[in-house]
């Protein structure tokens, strides 16, 4: 009768350490937590303290009295956000402006993403890098060669004169229009690039298929190509919006002076006013307005690769 042996280790395959599984996974939840979760925290716990009491520790949010451990939360800079009319405004403002210039960055980012996408594999390279050339510049540079476009004596206005069109420079500068522009400038290669990852992945196959059984191209596009699209559009939308609704460089150098902006009012909070409470509850409430499409996208998110596993 043969009698089995039992394994030596030494002879098998060796077992990976926990501490080496530990480290792989902890080190970025480390990561995370000393440069996002930490710093959150530290700008939280500013938003609930008195202003000549804005430290970086919690030891004064926590006390001891008779035994009794207190919790102290100041709520007044929160209460006074949502009562008064002018924060309301400008987050909806900010967030308006944000939409808005998501919305022009698909309709112009998509014809774009999906002629790259269709193009030959030869051109793609010189068109993904006309997308990438404006990176290469300085972001400052590329906002003031715009206020020298759209000034009252800039080049567009010059041209516009000289060829008879208009006889008086045209006010551009300063305006909504000029702090759309240079947004959708800055903004739209983040709409491209996940819009032409998505679409040139695409099974072409199910397009001809379509066409095959009767259906017309705009058919096609709107019931077959827009579908399969749909997590580029998302992820290209949440690259856009997000930074978008907490821009400054933008609307300080673009935008006027009556422009309502989140990124303003924290900049005047926090250096003009040197409110920091403030400007820390401005924080908070901006981020719970980013972290609200951030959810929604994830969930989408899951819910497509669940329906898609199954």
């Amino acid at each position: 009768m043969a009698h089995s042996t039992p394994s030596n280790p030494a002879h098998g395959h060796a077992r990976p350490k926990p501490w080496g599984r530990w480290f792989l996974i902890g080190t970025p939840y480390l990561w995370l937590f000393l440069f996002f979760l930490l710093p959150c925290l530290i700008v939280f716990k500013i938003s609930m303290s008195e202003l000549e009491d804005t430290g970086i520790g919690f030891i004064d949010m926590v006390s001891v009295q008779e035994g009794v451990l207190q919790l102290r939360l100041k709520f007044s800079n929160y209460l006074f956000l949502l009562s008064d009319s002018l924060y309301l405004l400008t987050y909806l403002s900010s967030i308006g402006y944000a939409l808005m210039t998501t919305l022009i960055c698909l309709l112009l980012g998509y014809p774009f993403a999906y002629f790259l996408a269709r193009s030959p594999a030869t051109l793609r390279p010189v068109l993904m890098m006309l997308v990438m050339l404006p990176f290469w510049t300085s972001f400052l540079l590329r906002i003031y060669a715009w206020a020298g476009l759209l000034d009252n004596n800039g080049l567009i206005n010059q041209l516009l004169m000289a060829t008879g069109i208009i006889s008086e420079p045209l006010l551009m500068m300063h305006t909504p229009f000029s702090l759309q522009i240079g947004m959708v400038y800055v903004y739209l290669p983040f709409m491209v690039l996940p819009l032409y990852a998505n679409l040139v992945k695409m099974d072409l196959r199910l397009l001809e298929a379509a066409a095959d059984l009767g259906a017309k191209p705009w058919t096609i596009f709107r019931r077959i190509t827009i579908p399969l699209s749909y997590n580029g559009i998302l992820a290209g939308a949440m690259l856009v919006f997000i930074p978008c609704v907490g821009e400054y460089v933008i609307p300080a150098m673009l935008g006027g002076a009556d422009t309502l902006n989140i990124g303003r009012v924290l900049w005047d909070e926090f250096f003009n006013n040197n409110d920091w409470a403030m400007a820390s509850s401005v924080t908070i409430v901006m981020m719970l307005l980013i972290l609200g499409p951030m959810t929604w996208f994830n969930r989408v998110q899951a819910a497509e690769s669940a329906g898609a596993g199954r």
